[in-house]
């Protein structure tokens, strides 16, 4: 009977830690997002959402170009990088128990690694000194390289969570390898790989250090995939580092609408998946 209840008060005070530590864990999210609210707020209006930045001191000066450069960038480097990522991933999870299989996964696992300004310096020299310009087309491969490692072990680690069975059964009526694991398998791990490439996504769009390498920046609005091309993160970053208040204030106000996309693309694709598969 004492170690049945030494057994019970553990058990007791490791679950209080654990709920204690997701609770801080989620607080230190709140708090974050609230003290983005509180200070982008104060700038943000339809005008800075729909116009370009202007001088400082004029008004109704905005971000629309980036904004739409970071769509852009961002859509490029997804149409890169997942379907490179998800065909990687699923080799690794139904045909990758093997030497070449082994040497892949650790490449993928280094390049997970490897700092983000690294493969901006890497693309720089790869496209944009070839080139002699910055463009978007190098910002979105940059991009792209960065999505590639994270959906590959995700969608590997999703597919390895589907049941054998699953796989018998359509191999049982018939159907080539290849369709067992498009048709089937995929569909049943799609909430988790739709999980992996939002991570991705959510990850890249947040990233400035390549992009000062490959896309750099434009006052204006373009959507020229040859010329450079702005983004939230460097607007931020140019902002930020301003000595003026009113820049300073638009910084968060930027801040505060890339989170909002953010959080928008996790909820909407996280919806379609669910109504979609479960």
């Amino acid at each position: 009977m004492p170690d049945l209840r030494r057994r019970k008060i553990v058990s007791y005070a490791m679950l209080m830690l654990t709920g204690l530590c997701a609770l801080l864990a989620i607080s230190a999210l709140v708090i974050i997002l609230g003290y983005i609210l509180v200070g982008g707020l104060r700038a943000l209006s339809w005008d800075f959402l729909v116009n370009t930045p202007k001088p400082i001191g004029e008004p109704q000066s905005g971000i629309a170009n980036a904004i739409v450069g970071s769509l852009i960038l961002v859509g490029l480097g997804s149409l890169i990088g997942l379907p490179v990522g998800i065909l990687a991933g699923i080799y690794l999870a139904e045909f990758g128990q093997n030497t070449f299989g082994y040497v892949l996964r650790f490449f993928i696992d280094t390049l997970i690694g490897v700092p983000s300004i690294v493969i901006g310096v890497f693309v720089w020299t790869v496209m944009v000194h070839p080139m002699g310009h910055f463009s978007a087309r190098a910002g979105g491969v940059a991009l792209g390289i960065m999505m590639m490692p994270i959906v590959a072990r995700t969608t590997e680690e999703m597919f390895r969570l589907v049941p054998q069975s699953l796989r018998e059964a359509a191999l049982a009526l018939g159907a080539p390898v290849w369709r067992a694991s498009l048709g089937v398998v995929l569909r049943a791990a799609a909430p988790g790989v739709a999980t992996g490439a939002m991570l991705a996504i959510a990850r890249v769009a947040g990233e400035t250090a390549p992009l000062l390498f490959t896309a750099l920046a434009l006052n204006y609005m373009s959507t020229d995939l040859n010329q450079p091309m702005a983004s939230l993160t460097y607007q931020i970053y140019y902002y930020a580092g301003s000595p003026y208040d009113e820049w300073h204030s638009m910084a968060w106000a930027a801040t505060l609408v890339l989170v909002t996309i953010i959080l928008t693309l996790n909820i909407g694709v996280r919806i379609l998946a669910r109504n979609r598969y479960e």
